[in-house]
């Protein structure tokens, strides 16, 4: 049996998800709700994590007195992409270092313009009800992809998993991870179901909403070309025609920085204003030197980041071994060559990895073969706690960016 017939097998087709756009028009509205009751568990799991991270944080808050709406919707990063949507973007490079917005991609602030101006409240709240609005969106689509390849106990696992990761609390925040890993799972899933325009289109828009946006653009492309390889001639159309639009996105804007400051490498000259430049992954390894070798008493968050990293690379190998499909591979390895290959700023990177969900999956498989339920129950809410935990320190202790 090939891989694709494989992929196939795991779920009834009465029983998939469908496709963005996948259907005749006339019965669009009864597949997506279809699809919508077939995740309702897994979007209950979802919604019952960040409820119980969201209580942890207005409790703690109490303490230290920061008020909770301001540390979601208007802080560090949010601010930057309020910002970008109140004035737009500079048009100089400048010599400023950490001071020019050109770093920060323009879908979401777009969007929070957009919607801010046929909506009341501000558009800090605005932002923060467009990202908490994606970060259904995304469960949603990480469980589809999840519950494809493996059914609906392992998407829905999978869900709560990514929920309640340690920084799962800006899936909640007025920033892009929510928007981008919606865009990053639903493409994804349309390439699994051979949806190639919307997985390239899909992917585009996340080339505008992250620099990340590149490995998705790199999982669908790589994807596509193999499929159009094997495709017959007169129908590799598809295939070819996502491949080359996933890129677009991220190219785009990459070119378009590089024309507003006058240089080419215009947008990689503000990346290094950011002190973001890529190593290799030779600060990375120094950093986690520093903290598990010479320092006596490394900061509790980066300690957290650390194992997160640590973890990730892992999961990675485990993703190899369980021979996920292609895309969800090279989605995920590109994801861990540009955060783990860094040479910038050390403490995000545990959020900058927050949308490589797939890195998930061989935990979720593993639940879902667990013979007694007590075991998941025991994990996910050990896992919801410490997610609750972390937090909560992370937005109100740590004295920092999240």
């Amino acid at each position: 049996m090939s891989r694709a017939a494989t992929v196939r097998a795991y779920v009834p087709a009465s029983r998939r998800p469908p496709a963005p756009g996948g259907g005749g028009a006339p019965g669009v509205r009864g597949r997506l709700l279809h699809s919508l009751r077939y995740a309702a568990p897994a979007l209950s799991a979802y919604l019952a994590v960040r409820l119980c991270g969201l209580a942890v944080l207005i409790q703690l808050s109490r303490a230290t007195g920061d008020g909770v709406w301001r540390t979601l919707a208007a802080s560090w990063d949010s601010n930057w992409y309020l910002g970008i949507a109140d004035h737009g973007y500079t048009d100089i490079l400048g010599t400023r270092m950490n001071e020019n917005n050109l770093a920060f991609f323009p879908l979401y602030p777009l969007l929070v313009k957009a919607f801010a101006a046929v909506s009341p409240g501000s558009r800090a709240s605005v932002g923060l009800a467009l990202a908490i609005g994606c970060s259904f969106i995304a469960a949603w689509g990480v469980f589809a992809v999840g519950a494809r390849l493996y059914g609906r106990r392992t998407g829905t696992i999978l869900t709560a998993l990514w929920a309640a990761l340690p920084v799962g609390v800006v899936q909640w925040m007025g920033y892009t991870e929510s928007p981008f890993t919606a865009l990053a799972a639903w493409a994804l899933y349309a390439v699994l179901s051979g949806q190639w325009l919307w997985a390239g289109a899909l992917a585009s828009l996340a080339g505008l909403t992250r620099p990340t946006g590149i490995a998705v653009a790199a999982g669908v492309t790589v994807a596509a070309a193999l499929a159009a390889r094997r495709a017959r001639p007169g129908s590799r159309w598809p295939a070819v025609t996502g491949a080359v639009i996933a890129p677009l996105g991220w190219l785009a804007f990459l070119a378009w920085v590089g024309h507003r400051v006058g240089r080419p490498d215009g947008y990689f000259a503000v990346q290094r204003l950011w002190k973001n430049e890529w190593d290799g992954g030779k600060a990375t390894l120094l950093e986690l030197r520093q903290q598990f070798v010479y320092a006596s008493e490394p900061p509790l968050f980066l300690l957290l980041v650390s194992t997160v990293l640590i973890l990730s690379a892992i999961l990675f190998v485990l993703s190899v071994a369980d021979r996920q499909p292609i895309a969800l591979l090279v989605f995920s390895g590109v994801l861990l060559a540009v955060v783990l290959g860094s040479a910038g700023v050390y403490f995000p990177r545990a959020r900058f990895l927050l949308p490589g969900f797939p890195l998930l999956l061989p935990m979720a498989r593993g639940l879902a073969r667990a013979r007694r339920p007590v075991t998941v129950w025991v994990v996910l809410g050990a896992a919801t706690l410490v997610s609750a935990w972390s937090g909560a320190y992370m937005l109100l202790v740590w004295q920092g960016p999240p």
